[in-house]
């Protein structure tokens, strides 16, 4: 998702927090450890290997009760400079496993000497189901046996206890045939695809790690450890680390390089990629501090930054153990996850709303955790989850208008009534927000003739004569996108795909205009920014500056749901 403006001063120091209640992992199954079925997404741990604990721990880690989390800060780097602000300890791993310490101040690199790539194969998946749903999991079995091929499961996802609430991200995957290479699993797709009119989706594992020699240098340029695959890099008095030219934004606009400064430890490890990724280790919290500043304003209302503390830190929960598989980290620092800037991005407004909410996150009233996602602007209505994501319906994130009460109500938009919707100066609170743009609630994009054809070149339809989104979600949001050609006529699916395919649009919920004897262009008119589905950041804001506190807030965006304290 777009990542917010930054605002605020710098933090100041981390707040003493009272002792929390302990915190255990229930005998439960998880992506990386625990088949369904005698399938794993990754061999079982090996308690003696110490890239385990990167590798091998698809569930989250606790200290003294609290969670642990490891973030991918930047990867494929062929080397990486950091400055330690507190006393350095750091430990080359593999061989003599050399520990080196040294003063605060002092500048050191990693550098890749060696390199072997590691393997990673690729699974099918066929169908998604509740963790709860065993005859669901049966019928799609028999569906797919019957059909002719071999099928598997496991679970995906993990459960936790914690301060007597129970954390369950847990679902089946069902898949078909064996673990393939990717362009085979690919093919494979596509014949399903051809065969049944079936959209599925491919699963990575990791059946070798890479390997690789690391160096480790002084500021001199003098080498004065080697490892193989790991350095490890604490502080023995709780200082941060400087991070030189942290490459960020890959594939956006605003990609580029920045020194950031973290707190908790950090992991260099060899990568799948061919070089080193760089990983903190860190309290849940103090991530959060380094979430909630990059992804919406740190000058809006408390009551909005506390909504967007208690969110992010629930969508951390939720995704554990379902992201980032073959990857020696849980999480990355991007969009794909949530953007991540560390102490660097910390500001005292957000502080003071994640301390307000410490520990908080969200159940459904059946007592289920909630992924509590969120996008920038919903532009008057969210969205399902199914429509943009696929997968499972989820009953804590329905599309529902985002209106100011005493308007005409558009309760579901759909196909039939989007023309009205965008054409109607609705009054919703990401459209009253003082942080609201108008460019981004409603907007118009414009391609030529020549500019389609080029965009859809590679899709083998020619000359475009018809562009028609279907699919569409309550909100209006579309998952399909039908092109034809003089040479043809293709699908695009996918809400992000269709938004990138052209350039980039700010969102699936639009209609398109086709060109005519008056314009000759082709003529997007679309409402939002971001993928609508659950909170609604300008419209948080909005609700808190017309007096919502953030519980209310939560309750409205995810269809009842109420924060709770776990730790």
């Amino acid at each position: 998702m777009p990542a917010a403006p930054k605002a605020g001063n710098p933090p100041g120091q981390e707040e003493a927090r009272p002792a929390p209640e302990p915190s255990v992992a229930l005998p439960a199954a998880s992506a990386a450890s625990a088949p369904d079925d005698g399938d794993s997404a990754l061999d079982l741990p090996d308690p003696n290997d110490p890239l385990e604990r990167l590798y091998g721990r698809k569930q989250l880690s606790f200290e003294g009760g609290v969670p642990y989390v490891t973030v991918r800060l930047m990867e494929a780097q062929q080397a990486v400079t950091f400055v330690p602000k507190g006393r350095m300890r750091l430990q080359a791993r593999g061989g003599l496993n050399k520990v080196l310490e040294a003063p605060a101040g002092s500048a050191w690199t990693v550098r890749l000497k060696s390199f072997e790539p590691g393997v990673v194969v690729w699974s099918v998946q066929v169908a998604e189901l509740r963790h709860d749903d065993k005859a669901g999991l049966a019928e799609a079995k028999a569906l797919w046996t019957g059909r002719g091929f071999e099928v598997r499961s496991s679970v995906a996802g993990s459960r936790y206890g914690i301060a007597g609430k129970v954390l369950d991200n847990r679902r089946y995957l069902l898949f078909i045939g064996q673990k393939l290479p990717e362009e085979q699993a690919k093919e494979t797709l596509k014949d399903l695809h051809q065969r049944y009119g079936f959209q599925g989706s491919l699963v990575p594992s990791l059946e070798r790690r890479p390997h690789g020699l690391l160096e480790v240098l002084d500021e001199n340029g003098i080498v004065m450890a080697m490892a193989e695959d790991l350095v490890s890099i604490s502080s023995p008095d709780g200082g941060p680390f400087q991070v030189k030219s942290v490459e960020h934004g890959i594939g956006y606009s605003w990609h580029g390089r920045q020194d950031r400064t973290y707190r908790g430890d950090l992991e260099l490890v060899v990568d799948r990629l061919g070089g080193i990724s760089v990983v903190n280790a860190l309290p849940l919290e103090s991530y959060v501090r380094g979430i909630v500043p990059s992804e919406i304003f740190a000058r809006a209302h408390p009551e909005a930054l506390k909504a967007q503390s208690v969110t992010a830190r629930g969508e951390v929960l939720a995704k554990i153990g379902t992201r980032h598989l073959t990857d020696p980290y849980l999480l990355c620092a991007e969009q794909h996850c949530q953007v991540y800037t560390g102490l660097s991005g910390e500001a005292a407004t957000t502080d003071k709303a994640i301390a307000d909410t410490s520990g908080e996150i969200l159940f459904s009233p059946d007592g289920r955790l909630v992924d509590s996602v969120y996008s920038a602007v919903c532009g008057g209505h969210t969205e399902d989850n199914e429509i943009v994501w696929g997968g499972l319906p989820n009953l804590s994130l329905r599309g529902r208008p985002d209106l100011v009460e005493g308007g005409e109500r558009f309760d579901r938009v759909g196909d039939k009534r989007l023309g009205a919707f965008l054409g109607t100066p609705a009054k919703s609170y990401c459209a009253i927000s003082s942080f609201s743009k108008a460019s981004k609630y409603r907007w118009e994009r414009r391609f030529s003739q020549a500019e389609v054809d080029e965009i859809t070149r590679h899709l083998g339809v020619g000359h475009v004569r018809v562009l028609s989104l279907t699919g569409r979600g309550s909100s209006g949001r579309g998952s399909v996108l039908c092109i034809s050609g003089d040479d043809g006529a293709t699908q695009v699916r996918g809400e992000l795909n269709i938004r990138r395919l052209f350039k980039n649009l700010n969102s699936s919920m639009f209609q398109i205009e086709p060109p005519s004897k008056s314009q000759p262009d082709w003529i997007f008119h679309g409402g939002g920014w971001g993928h609508g589905v659950g909170m609604c950041q300008t419209g948080a804001i909005g609700r808190a500056e017309h007096g919502q506190s953030y519980r209310e807030i939560l309750r409205h965006y995810f269809n009842g749901a109420e924060p709770a304290k776990v730790y």
